[in-house]
């Protein structure tokens, strides 16, 4: 079901002429899987309900490793999702929103707030932009960012690629205001 694996850190070192210390980092892990309903409406799309819960699972827990730190020093995530030709974006929320969200909740050690998420039809080599927000508290403005990806044979007619992307800290110097990561409490996924 799998095709391909990519995992991919972006390190911002310098912004706008000032050294960013320590640099912020994001981390995406990627999938491409075989669309099992690619070319004819299903009315129930459960199988890819189920492989979002897997892909929940390694993608979170690649993203993590790969920044090489605790789960819960996480500060942010995303999600997205791309459909080749023969498929529908409702394959991809199936795969995304019913069952993709708890495993990553687990491989970064809490998220009360909503995972944000992204998702098109497209061919290969199409480019999508995670968004990112903080994993505790949606109103910490700082968090608000995203991560394009794509990946250059992918997707097939039949495919879906899958991303999730976590960082270790909000965008570069950020200066908008608002709560901070600092002053977030986590319990309602607003605040």
């Amino acid at each position: 079901m799998i095709r391909k694996l990519l995992t991919i850190v972006e390190e911002t070192h310098r912004e706008a002429g000032v050294t960013i210390a320590p640099p912020t980092r994001k981390a995406a892990a990627i999938a491409v899987i075989d669309n099992p309903y690619a070319g004819r409406h299903a009315p129930d799309l459960s199988e890819l309900v189920e492989i979002g819960a897997m892909l929940g699972q390694l993608l979170g827990e690649r993203a993590v490793a790969a920044l090489g730190i605790h789960p819960a020093d996480i500060q942010s995530y995303g999600k997205a999702a791309i459909v080749g030709e023969d498929g529908e974006l409702e394959h991809a929320a199936a795969i995304l929103h019913p069952k993709l969200g708890a495993p990553l909740r687990v491989a970064v050690e809490q998220g009360a707030a909503l995972v944000p998420s992204a998702k098109k039809r497209g061919g290969m080599g199409t480019a999508i932009d995670v968004p990112i927000g903080h994993k505790n508290a949606a109103y910490v403005r700082s968090h608000f960012d995203a991560m394009e990806i794509h990946v250059p044979d992918a997707p097939m007619r039949g495919e879906i690629v899958v991303a999730i992307v976590v960082t270790d800290q909000g965008r570069p110097l950020p200066r908008i205001g608002g709560l901070t990561h600092g002053e977030a409490v986590g319990q309602d996924g607003l605040r």
